[in-house]
């Protein structure tokens, strides 16, 4: 909770509390008013009329509270981007939120690419790093490297991508003699994503030759886990076997 909700709060909550003991106080002091005549001061009234005083002395207390906390500058609203980075990162600590944003991210940076030339070379660009995504785990030793060098990629590709749809979006309305030379630019651009999603493919495509190859078993044949398993399993036919024969009696001819 930011501080300028706090506060709200608070200045609400010492009204109430004002307003409710003024009620409280009025009644009591009414009370009071109208059963002492009938037979004189005796200790019930003198309940009815210390209830009265403390409800009236701690109405005007909140009072008091109320008028010093409204009079002192109320904060300032908190920074927006503070408030979402926050929920952001609370809904990112459960795996189902991290995929929700990140879903939500990738479609809000698609749908600025729209209509642009390099929207095909975007997605699969994504599908790419998805793909990349899932090998990661199975990424050791020296693909833990080129896991790093494919993020730092990675982000120097989407900035490029952006930057190529502004300036085609900028297209249009530059000046005519200006718009030969952006043109040329823009063009280079393009291509220059093209050809870095086409080496991005590449490293995701020689990933998973090394995720295949680091999966084979050193000696030929079938892998020993494999085998293992086949040996387990002709152990535990043999047993429900040799098992049967013990407890089933032999079949007598007739």
């Amino acid at each position: 909770m930011d501080e300028r909700t706090r506060y709200f709060r608070r200045l609400k909550r010492l009204r109430g509390s004002a307003r409710r003991w003024s009620v409280l106080g009025g009644g009591l002091t009414a009370a009071t008013a109208v059963l002492t005549p009938y037979a004189g001061i005796g200790w019930a009234d003198a309940i009815w009329a210390g209830s009265a005083g403390a409800s009236v002395a701690l109405a005007w207390w909140r009072f008091s509270d109320h008028r010093e906390l409204a009079a002192t500058p109320a904060p300032p609203p908190p920074d927006p981007t503070l408030a979402a980075g926050k929920l952001a990162a609370a809904i990112e600590r459960f795996p189902a939120g991290r995929t929700v944003l990140h879903e939500v991210r990738r479609q809000k940076n698609r749908y600025a690419l729209r209509g642009s030339e390099i929207t095909r070379a975007w997605d699969r660009l994504d599908l790419a790093s998805s793909t990349l995504s899932g090998l990661s785990g199975r990424l050791t030793g020296h693909g833990e490297a080129a896991l790093l060098e494919a993020a730092v990629a990675e982000t120097w590709l989407r900035d490029l991508g952006q930057r190529v749809a502004s300036v085609e979006r900028a297209l249009p309305m530059s000046p005519s003699e200006q718009r030969t030379v952006l043109a040329e630019s823009h063009a280079s651009l393009a291509a220059q994503f093209n050809e870095g999603v086409d080496a991005y493919e590449r490293l995701v495509a020689a990933a998973a030759s090394y995720v295949a190859e680091d999966g084979h078993p050193v000696t030929r044949g079938a892998h020993p886990a494999f085998a293992g398993l086949v040996d387990a399993t002709d152990r535990l036919r043999g047993m429900a076997e040799g098992m049967s024969e013990l407890k089933r009696p032999p079949a007598t001819s007739v």
